[in-house]
């Protein structure tokens, strides 16, 4: 009797903890690409070919050290489409007497796996990801009995956890938080690194080949395609950022132009959520950057919270609050997603420049994805279920686990302040500074009303006006009412008229 071992496709590890104590002589590893997943939502055609590729070559290194591994692809005529039926056909073929996945990372993949007991008459052990720091009980405990949760305050037990950038129980440099060093923005002149690139293999050649045949309508460019698909190459990546970007990271993260997707951030998330890097080696590199005077400390401590602060938190949000998340609107936003959400086509160049890319690369930096699309979409009054299905799609390194905290806590304020303390609401004024995407717009960024003003202008104090009931006594945001009242009744309503006229344009199909 064998054991079969199911590596899902964002498990793409060896020390994954499906794999513990594996017996090569027993066991049996099952890795599939099922049409389930592949469009539950329609995937950025370059997502699909990322993870497909992934996989394949992960198979590839489980059967040369010795694995036995059963891989269904995409185009196998026997192939049922479903992680259940790939598990059902294994059992007909071999006699297994137990499985073994590690924790899902989406919630509506642990409730498929939770009734494989009962439907396959098999045991079926369900293992905690320990590729993340926090345990989920871990998370549970700290989160019990909190109101709201704020991730600095997690962020510092993880660092005392972990002993990283400490300095016995006191933060290295004596602050946690160098935030405030890390807003810079971009100045003429910078010298931006390229992105680490790789030729792509035959099994890579294969799958762009699938990909392009089978998902001809969605959404994305295909080519060029640069990711790395081993841990060998991804492991490249980390160390081509710790040497090449690392030490501008933190003063310009912050910061966007237009034309240059990849300024100088890690580009590893990708990898990070399928497995092919794991959380503490990329936390170690930085560190250790740090102490070898490679790289300054509020670059590294900006880095380091992102994985062991951000990422770690919003996993625990997720697990913590599902399956109610999901439904979360704080402001009972109703509109629909714009059409230059997925055309580019607007007269809005931040928004043309940054769904541009995403189209392009599968990838935007946050504070695009923060201050620029999700911004729009939080001051339009977009319904949370349309925005979250498309920051879904768009991005290679999107998991509902990560992605539905970040857009919906973070980016959206749906959860009414459970995540966030402050919707990060802005006007043009704050895209102007942090880019030079306003030098090649259409609109006016100094002008706050009428026909060629920037629209996130005279957006951001509509937002604020027409959801005042929710918002008038949130502390931070207080003084911005009081900026409001101080208008008068004449800009008040021109505010409200190029609001109204904005959204009729949008709705009529106007390109905006």
């Amino acid at each position: 009797m064998k054991t079969l071992r199911l590596v899902l496709g964002d498990q793409l590890s060896e020390s994954i903890s499906s794999l513990k104590d594996h017996n090569p002589k027993t066991d049996l590893i099952l890795m599939c690409e099922v049409w389930e997943e592949a469009s539950y939502v329609r995937h950025h055609k370059k997502k699909i070919a990322f993870l497909f590729s992934a996989m394949r070559h992960f198979a590839r290194e489980l059967r040369q050290n010795g694995y036995e591994v059963e891989y269904t692809k995409l185009d196998d005529p026997e192939n049922c489409g479903s992680f259940k039926g790939e598990v059902g056909r294994v059992l007909q073929r071999h006699s297994i007497s137990r499985i073994i996945v590690t924790h899902p990372s989406e919630y509506r993949v642990l409730l498929d796996i939770q009734n494989w007991s009962e439907e396959f008459g098999l045991p079926v052990e369900i293992r905690e990801d320990t590729r993340f720091l926090c345990t989920q009980d871990e998370f549970a405990e700290w989160a019990k009995g909190r109101k709201n949760l704020r991730m600095e305050y997690f962020y510092r037990e993880m660092r005392k956890m972990h002993d990283i950038l400490m300095q016995g129980d006191k933060p290295e440099g004596g602050q946690w938080n160098y935030d405030s060093e890390n807003r810079k923005p971009p100045r003429e002149g910078l010298n931006i690194p390229s992105p680490y690139t790789c030729d792509g293999d035959d099994i890579t050649q294969e799958v762009l080949s699938l990909v392009s045949d089978r998902f001809k309508e969605h959404f994305g460019e295909l080519e060029p395609f640069n990711f790395a698909v081993t841990r060998k190459e991804a492991l490249k990546v980390l160390d081509r950022f710790v040497e090449q970007r690392l030490n501008h990271f933190g003063d310009y993260q912050d910061a966007m132009i237009e034309g240059e997707p990849w300024m100088y951030h890690s580009h590893i998330s990708f990898y990070l959520n399928c497995g092919l890097l794991l959380p503490l080696e990329c936390v170690q590199a930085a560190e250790s950057a740090y102490k070898n005077k490679k790289a300054p400390l509020n670059a590294v401590e900006g880095f380091i919270r992102q994985i062991i602060g951000w990422r770690e938190y919003v996993r625990g949000i997720y697990w913590f609050k599902m399956p109610a998340y999901v439904s979360e609107n704080f402001f009972q936003a109703k509109r629909q997603l714009p059409d230059f959400y997925w055309t580019s086509e607007t007269k809005m160049n931040c928004l043309r420049c940054c769904v541009s890319e995403t189209k392009q690369n599968a990838y935007a930096h946050h504070i695009q994805r923060l201050m620029v699309l999700g911004n729009f979409a939080l001051l339009a009054g977009i319904d949370p279920k349309y925005v979250n299905e498309w920051f879904l799609i768009v991005y290679a390194d999107a998991y509902e686990w990560v992605e539905l905290p970040n857009v919906s806590g973070m980016i959206l304020f749906a959860d009414g302040g459970y995540l966030a303390s402050k919707p990060y609401a802005a006007g043009g004024s704050y895209i102007n500074k942090m880019s030079d995407y306003c030098k090649g717009c259409s609109y006016k960024v100094t002008k706050k009303n009428g026909p060629d003003a920037c629209p996130f202008n005279y957006l951001y104090w509509d937002f604020l006006d027409r959801n005042r009931d929710k918002l008038q006594n949130n502390h931070r945001i207080a003084m911005m009412y009081k900026t409001f009242d101080r208008m008068e009744t004449e800009k008040q309503n021109a505010i409200r008229d190029d609001s109204q006229r904005f959204f009729k344009s949008v709705e009529s199909g106007a390109i905006v």
